[in-house]
C-alpha cells in the first residue's frame, strides 16, 4: 500500500514547514490528488490518519482535492476532459497529451 508512504511523505513536509515558520501544530492540510496520479484517496486518508500520530499534526485534518484530468489535443490544441482511458481528441480525433491530472502536491498548510 503505497499511501501509507504517501502519508509519511506529506507528514514530512507539512512538518518541515511548519518548522520553518515556528509553527507548532498543524491544523489542516490541503493536498492535490490528481485522476489519473494511481492513488486510492479513502486509502490515504486512512494512512494520514495512521501516520499523524505522535506528530505536530496529530488533530490535523486533512482534505483531498481531486484533479480532474484533462489533455490537449497535438493536432487542434483544444483541451479536454479525459477519463481513465485516454482516447484521441472528441473535436479532431488527434491525439492527447495528458495536462492534468497526474498531480500529487501539497496546496496548502494551516499551522499555529
Amino acid at each position: 500500500m503505497h499511501e501509507l508512504a504517501l502519508a509519511v511523505n506529506i507528514l514530512e513536509i507539512a512538518t518541515e514547514e511548519a518548522q520553518a515558520a515556528a509553527a507548532g501544530v498543524i491544523r489542516r492540510i490541503v493536498v492535490e490528488v490528481g485522476q489519473l496520479a494511481g492513488v486510492e484517496n479513502e486509502a490515504l486518508a486512512f494512512c494520514f490518519e495512521l501516520a499523524r500520530n505522535d506528530t505536530p499534526a496529530a488533530e490535523a485534518v486533512l482534505e483531498i482535492v481531486t484533479v480532474d484530468a484533462r489533455g490537449r489535443c497535438s493536432a487542434c490544441d483544444r483541451v479536454q476532459a479525459v477519463g481513465l482511458s485516454v482516447t484521441g481528441c472528441d473535436e479532431c480525433g488527434g491525439g492527447l497529451e495528458i495536462v492534468e491530472g497526474r498531480e500529487l502536491r501539497v496546496r496548502s498548510i494551516d499551522v499555529d
